[in-house]
C-alpha cells in the first residue's frame, strides 16, 4: 500500500471523524451557553457541516458519477419542500 492509498483509506475516515466529534462539541456547548443569539441559525449551519462531512465521505459522493449527485441533490430538494410544507401546515392551524 502506497502512503497516499494509506492516507485514503485510513487518514481521511480519522478527520472526519475528528471533525464530527468537533462540531458534537460546539452543539453541545452551543445549546448550553445561555442568551447567545441566533441559536437555530447556528443548529442548523451544525447540522448542515456534519451532513456534508458525512455526504462526502460516507456515501462518497465526491468521486460519485453525475447521477448520483444529482439524485442526492433532488432528495435534499424533496426533503426541504416536505418539511417547508408541514410548516406551513403547523403555521395555518
Amino acid at each position: 500500500m502506497t502512503p497516499a492509498q494509506r492516507d485514503t483509506v485510513i487518514l481521511a475516515p480519522l478527520r472526519i471523524w475528528a471533525g464530527l466529534m468537533g462540531l458534537l462539541v460546539l452543539t453541545i456547548g452551543y445549546a448550553y451557553w445561555p442568551h447567545l443569539p441566533l441559536k437555530t441559525a447556528a443548529g442548523i449551519a451544525i447540522a448542515v457541516a456534519k451532513a456534508l462531512l458525512i455526504a462526502i465521505l460516507f456515501m462518497q459522493l465526491r468521486s460519485a458519477a453525475g447521477i448520483v449527485r444529482f439524485a442526492a441533490i433532488v432528495g435534499v430538494v424533496w426533503a426541504s419542500f416536505l418539511f417547508l410544507f408541514t410548516f406551513a401546515d403547523l403555521l395555518t392551524r
